[in-house]
């Protein structure tokens, strides 16, 4: 890959990867409650969505949803209701901070789990990530020279632009969690719920033909 095409690439994939989403509410919400350090599990989990999404696309199961109406509809569900789940999740939250304690016996272990597994999820069962990536990605392939070092290295500056971005809504969360009261968090948990509810309903109504 050339500069000028990761250049490109990272400003096109940059543009998307800023816009308000599911992942970044949640690091936004994670930063909120548990600080940047206790968000970094749920940016490493979306980091990961994205090697499987790109992985996807270079083994052409990207082309399969786009065709199968099936697939499409059960991957787009699965992605819907976990979305709506988190969202009810967070509209029920009743304000306060929960930082994660260290060492054994805490429940920084597991809360790190589920912050990981969370934002996994929610990245690697939308299928608007795999249509998105099969029209993108393709573009940035030169198909007369080898296509694996190519999505690799895709892969590899897709998920460290992801992950800067979480940086980011979770430091701004972490800052909120310092200046805002409980009460205050609550809202703000369920601000971020409403919103992983309307991108649920987003979701559950979005056609193929839309991408």
């Amino acid at each position: 890959m050339t500069f000028t095409t990761a250049l490109l690439f990272s400003i096109v994939a940059l543009a998307a990867i800023a816009t308000p989403g599911p992942t970044v509410l949640l690091a936004l919400s994670n930063g909120s409650r548990h600080g940047v350090r206790g968000a970094l599990p749920g940016m490493l989990g979306a980091a990961l969505s994205d090697f499987v999404l790109v992985g996807a696309v270079a083994l052409g199961l990207g082309a399969l949803l786009a065709a199968s109406e099936f697939w499409f509809s059960m991957l787009k569900w699965a992605g819907a209701l976990y979305l709506a789940w988190l969202g009810i999740r967070m509209l029920r939250s009743r304000g306060g901070f929960d930082v994660p304690v260290a060492g054994p016996g805490g429940g920084g272990r597991r809360t790190g789990r589920q912050v990981f597994f969370k934002s996994f999820l929610v990245a690697v069962t939308n299928p608007k990530g795999y249509l998105f990536c099969s029209a993108l990605l393709p573009q940035f392939i030169d198909p007369a020279v080898a296509q694996t070092p190519q999505y690799i290295a895709i892969a590899l500056l897709f998920a460290s632009l992801d992950v800067a971005v979480m940086c980011i809504y979770a430091f701004v969360g972490a800052r909120a969690m310092r200046l805002l009261t409980a009460s205050a968090t609550r809202w703000l948990d369920r601000t971020c719920g409403a919103m992983l509810l309307a991108l649920a309903a987003s979701l559950a109504f979005y056609r193929r033909g839309n991408a």
